[in-house]
């Protein structure tokens, strides 16, 4: 099916547009690093997803183990 990898085409295509296309990258490392960044610092933990209920990721995952933790 045509829409096998339209998840994460998606999520490339946003990283492109919010980080990559925005800066520019003297070597591979630094760009891997900022990648890294993105994802750790900003899309984890200050991006809200509006399929999360606007939270970021950490959020939810913070809010899933309080859950958890209190049910057993």
């Amino acid at each position: 099916m045509c829409w096998d990898n339209s998840v994460a085409e998606s999520w490339f295509s946003m990283l492109k547009n919010e980080m990559y296309y925005r800066q520019s990258f003297a070597t591979r490392r630094r760009a891997r690093f900022a990648v890294m960044q993105y994802i750790e610092v900003f899309y984890n933990r200050r991006r809200l997803h509006s399929t999360l209920g606007y939270r970021t990721p950490a959020e939810t995952r913070a809010a899933y183990y309080a859950q958890t933790a209190t049910a057993a």
